[in-house]
């Protein structure tokens, strides 16, 4: 608008007039309206009846006839459940109608809202809102337990929940005092959006999505809102500005979901365990029995003190029991301390050579360590060409260099041949085990599900295989204790091999991968399965042994933690009784855990204040000011005794005062009824 032209004098004028000016009706507090008067009161049967026929008579117009019972039937069926009637109801209601009219149609209503098919028909237009679905939806796309979300949603609506209550739990249900586990479910509204695990995504970029996408869908289900236009600059046509947006976005930013999802069904975030009916009791009375336990067995660490100290005092290091060798076709202690040669100790003498020259590290746990680099591996020959079909185990002492990484530490893989072949492989602090035919498409990859490795200190890493081709077959130890897993993939078909021309190597596959940096010694490679207890020997026989070999003045206050250790699991008999008991209250655990939903809620981060950082032109790597939760300043102001946190603002959405949820929630239920807002 130009000064000068009409437009911009007439709103001068209007100015100077007074400017009576209001926002829009849909931003101003309803109010309850006096019901109009009409001509056709027979046609009146509530208070909307009213507006619908003084709206008619208005524009001269009468209303449709009444349906035939069997049609009305037929529409109150199909709107309270979504489903058509069965037969016998039909006629059931046809005559009950004819007989008491209106008073059967309202009994008949409250039969149908009594159905389950109620809720689950609601329910489904709330999650199409909520923007529902049981996978992660990009890069491997895999699946996630929503499932329990979706139910709690279905029997809030069969349970006619308030709507205030029914809003604040899924904004903040985590927020509630001594939230119970179905209001940490609800919070499941906020966790069914699109997440990746793609490693060519920017981590901080991936934030800003997840938290855009909660505050479009905040706007959009509660205020009616295109709140997500806010973004890179203010709403051309609603009052929302650009600081409203991001001071929207600070309360969803304000939590402990990851940027990455890790490919797996618990999202790397807060979940929370759905056991079954059947299971429920146990599943709750489980963390009281492990906590008494666990204090039963410090309490038997004080007692059996004396007896330790006295065993101590005599203990050798051919007190420790020895590794088992039956199936032992590697065994490559790495301790030589020069040359570029090491010891095959297995067999007639033989030695395996580096592809470089070895750097050996002094403070190995067995002696002098080879490093491992990218120009020095070493070659094992053709040892371990097993099929997959065969059964074996291997692992090794390492000292991991890096936090980040992804490097095999023994492999026997052909990169150039599809990676055919298996290995263990360290995935930044987690380890993983691969048996490949072809990546991705003919493999399996079982992982940990916590980051086991500790870079710069020594553990012993194994695993067992059971011949079986399946994940299952696959197990990860980590200090002679087995690592609980997941399968990250499982496309091996039938007639799959894992044999290769490529030699086994230590420290990287072929060519490829490198242990940059870390250090291993007693590489072992059996031609069978070990079971549990020969895995702990074999670490127990490394750590135990190198620590009574030291003089008593050099050993550190971790050695003689290690040592009480070993005394306790092997000697005192009321210890190990008591680890059972914990052992087995931990199974117990797991496997509820095992055959339970896991599902993803929202969860606050703790000891900080929400905040973003409004985002030049909506791009991430472009943070300007910095900006405190709030609400959009157009819109009533936040109550004075919420928080400034989720549920200050779920407190918000449902306070009286304010005129878009109660229009927008109930715009929505008529679009569902009669097709149109």
């Amino acid at each position: 608008m130009k000064k000068g032209d009409p437009s911009h004098r007439l709103l001068r004028q209007w100015i100077a007039q007074g400017a009576e000016y209001q926002p829009h009706w849909s931003l101003i507090t309803p109010k309850k309206p006096t019901l109009p008067n009409v001509e056709n009161e027979t046609w009146v049967r509530g208070a909307i009846d009213r507006f619908v026929i003084a709206r008619l008579e208005a524009e001269g117009l009468s209303p449709a006839p009444e349906a035939d019972p069997r049609t009305l039937f037929r529409r109150v069926h199909l709107d309270i459940t979504g489903l058509p009637p069965k037969p016998d109801d039909v006629s059931a209601f046809v005559s009950d109608y004819l007989e008491r009219k209106d008073l059967a149609l309202s009994e008949w209503i409250d039969q149908l809202m009594e159905s389950p098919a109620w809720g689950e028909h609601r329910g489904r237009y709330w999650l199409d809102a909520a923007r529902y679905a049981d996978t992660h939806g990009l890069h491997f796309d895999n699946y996630r337990e929503m499932w329990p979300y979706r139910d709690w949603v279905i029997r809030a609506f069969n349970a006619n929940q308030p709507f205030d209550e029914f809003t604040i739990e899924q904004l903040a249900g985590d927020l509630l005092e001594n939230a119970t586990d179905e209001q940490l479910i609800a919070t499941g509204f906020q966790r069914c959006n699109i997440t990746t695990n793609e490693g060519g995504t920017i981590e901080e970029e991936n934030l800003a999505n997840y938290a855009a996408d909660r505050v479009q869908t905040f706007g959009w289900v509660f205020l009616g809102l295109t709140a997500n236009c806010a973004q890179c600059h203010d709403h051309k046509f609603d009052p929302i500005t650009m600081r409203d947006y991001y001071s929207l976005a600070a309360f969803f930013r304000n939590t402990t979901a990851p940027a990455l999802d890790g490919n797996v069904k618990d999202g790397r975030g807060a979940v929370v365990v759905v056991p079954s009916d059947d299971d429920r009791e146990r599943w709750q009375a489980l963390p009281e029995e492990i906590a008494t336990a666990i204090t039963q067995i410090d309490a038997r660490e004080v007692i059996a003190a004396k007896g330790f100290e006295t065993w101590l005092a005599e203990a050798t290091p051919g007190a420790v029991r020895d590794a088992p060798s039956d199936g032992l076709i590697v065994h490559a202690p790495l301790n030589d301390g020069a040359g570029n040669e090491v010891r095959n100790t297995v067999g007639p003498p033989d030695a395996f050579h580096a592809t470089g020259e070895i750097h050996w590290l002094p403070d190995g746990l067995l002696g002098p360590a080879p490093k491992i680099t990218r120009d020095c591996t070493i070659d094992l020959g053709d040892r371990g060409d097993f099929e997959i079909d065969q059964p074996f185990s291997f692992g090794a002492l390492i000292k991991a260099a890096e936090p980040r990484v992804a490097a095999a530490i023994l492999a026997r893989m052909d990169p150039m041949n599809g990676h055919r072949g298996w290995d263990l492989w360290q995935n930044n602090k987690l380890l993983a085990v691969h048996l490949i035919d072809s990546w991705a498409s003919n493999a399996v990859k079982v992982t940990t599900t916590r980051e086991v490795v500790t870079p710069g200190e020594w553990q012993h890493v194994f695993v067992t295989y059971d011949g079986s081709a399946t994940p299952e077959g696959l197990k990860i130890y980590v200090n002679g204790k087995p690592a609980e897993t997941r399968v990250e993939t499982n496309t091996l078909k039938d007639r799959a091999t894992i044999r290769t021309d490529v030699p086994l190597r230590i420290g990287g596959r072929e060519g490829t991968s490198q242990f940059n940096g870390g250090a291993v010694q007693d590489v072992r490679v059996y031609d069978r399965q070990l079971i549990d207890d020969e895995v702990a020997s074999i670490a127990e026989s490394i750590h135990i042994r190198s620590v009574l070999e030291k003089p008593v003045a050099k050993r550190t206050e971790a050695d003689r933690t290690l040592l009480l250790g070993h005394y306790l699991a092997t000697r005192d008999e009321q210890y190990v009784e008591l680890t059972e008991t914990l052992a087995n209250l931990e199974a117990e655990r797991e496997a509820i855990r095992g055959r339970s939903a896991v599902t993803h809620i929202q969860e606050e981060r703790e000891g900080q204040e929400p905040m973003a950082h409004m985002l030049m032109r909506g791009a991430y790597d472009r943070p300007g000011e910095e900006v405190k939760a709030a609400t959009p300043a157009a819109l009533h102001p936040l109550p004075a005794d919420a928080p400034r946190n989720r549920l200050g603002l779920a407190m918000w959405v449902v306070d009286p005062a304010n005129p878009l949820t109660a229009r927008v929630t109930v715009n929505r239920f008529w679009q569902e009824i009669f097709g149109q807002g």
